[in-house]
């Protein structure tokens, strides 16, 4: 059964498809398939210009792309980061986004200036358009620091208003795309942009003037035991990559109602909690010998968990807020936090300096972690979508099940 849904034009706004017409019969340009959210809730598949190519960009066709959370807060119009010049969310209604934004493609055309890519290339793409994706005669101090997906001017493809992945055919910058250099599957590769968030929040933490880290010398400082709220694509990767990656042996507690999430945390290497069958405040203390946990990571973005967090944690601890959402909670939840001097890091995003070409390094980094099966993510992709009409599936009523985990468009 196909899951989306038409609409009337509202008055005052020319749709999509109409716009498209009015551009065909200028332009005479080739048009192609997309997955429109063109008011919240409601998507849409229509003929859209097929994008043109730059002299220092590459057109891709749309191989696998990931349903991110993010995604699902954007549908549901609990974030729009699609924002005019003022800062203001510009309502769908208004500008009608195409979605997708954890992308694998394979090279179609390249622009004249494209030296380091060809025809038939795999990609992997860093989605967000910096001071080097958009030839800037010099790089800003977010980009010049390592925090590129805060540039001055950028912009981020299925995020920010700029066409996603959920379509036939996108262009960017070639400098944003990284080739595949081996047999790893299209719909495993779709991780790397996720993955690349977990390295770069956890460079964010490492950098910060905080108590407690991981691996430091004196034993009062080191952090023992980590406390990661939910078990979704976030948890399940932050788990992994700790264990993995930055060799953290100590304890690793993880809070996730779903009893197939747990079984698999498990499996990477935590002690899991089941909230619905106890008292995490209680749980925690118990696990830890009354010590509390001295890093949280919130993968989940539910508001309430942050009623409960300054029961699970030591004073000057710190909280990585990854997950997105938390509505509807009242801010005097920050109280207790910040009466124990909590050390708040926010991060987003794949954010990392670049390589002598000008790609990304955290996304090249998060690519070598997968080719080389140092995450394993087969076990994360539990839905698979062979079509642009089937997506929505997702967003009405898969991701709802129990035993969804991470959905790819594979086409």
């Amino acid at each position: 059964m196909i899951l989306y849904l038409k609409s009337p034009t509202p008055k005052n706004c020319i749709s999509l498809t109409e716009q498209n017409i009015m551009n065909n019969l200028i332009n005479k340009t080739a048009t192609m398939q997309a997955l429109v959210l063109w008011d919240l809730g409601k998507f849409e598949v229509r003929e859209v210009p097929k994008p043109q190519v730059g002299s220092h960009e590459i057109l891709l066709r749309s191989s696998a792309v990931g349903v991110c959370g993010s995604d699902f807060h954007i549908f549901s119009g609990e974030s729009n980061f699609n924002k005019d010049k003022y800062g203001q969310p510009i309502p769908l209604l208004q500008q009608p986004q195409i979605l997708g934004h954890e992308i694998v493609g394979v090279v179609e055309e390249v622009g004249v200036e494209v030296q380091d890519l060809s025809v038939g290339d795999r990609v992997v793409l860093d989605q967000g358009l910096n001071c080097l994706s958009k030839k800037g005669k010099s790089l800003c101090e977010y980009c010049l620091t390592g925090d590129s997906h805060q540039c001055e001017i950028y912009q981020e493809y299925g995020i920010t208003g700029l066409p996603g992945a959920f379509a036939e055919y996108l262009t960017v910058p070639a400098v944003n795309a990284i080739k595949i250099n081996s047999d790893l599957e299209s719909v495993h590769a779709v991780l790397t942009e996720p993955l690349g968030c977990m390295i770069h929040s956890s460079d964010v933490v490492a950098k910060t003037r905080t108590r407690y880290k991981i691996g430091a010398e004196e034993l009062e400082r080191r952090v023992q035991s980590i406390l990661i709220l939910g078990a979704g694509p976030g948890g399940l990767l932050f788990t992994q990559y700790l264990r993995n990656i930055l060799g953290y042996e100590g304890l690793i507690l993880v809070s996730e109602p779903n009893a197939r999430k747990r079984e698999l945390v498990k499996s990477f290497g935590a002690d899991v909690i089941d909230p619905q069958e106890v008292n995490i405040v209680e749980a925690v203390r118990e696990k830890t010998n009354g010590r509390l946990v001295e890093y949280v990571i919130d993968a989940c973005g539910n508001g309430l968990i942050f009623k409960s967090i300054p029961s699970l944690i030591r004073k000057q601890a710190t909280f990585l807020m990854y997950g997105y959402g938390h509505g509807g909670v009242d801010l005097s939840v920050l109280n207790n936090l910040q009466f124990i001097e909590t050390t708040l890091v926010c991060a987003t995003g794949g954010s990392g300096k670049f390589n002598d070409q000008g790609r990304s390094l955290t996304y090249s980094q998060a690519l070598r972690a997968l080719e080389e099966k140092q995450i394993d993510v087969s076990s994360l992709i539990t839905h698979r979508y062979h079509s642009l009409e089937t997506i929505p599936q997702a967003f009405i009523h898969d991701h709802k099940l129990s035993d969804y985990i991470k959905g790819v468009m594979v086409l």
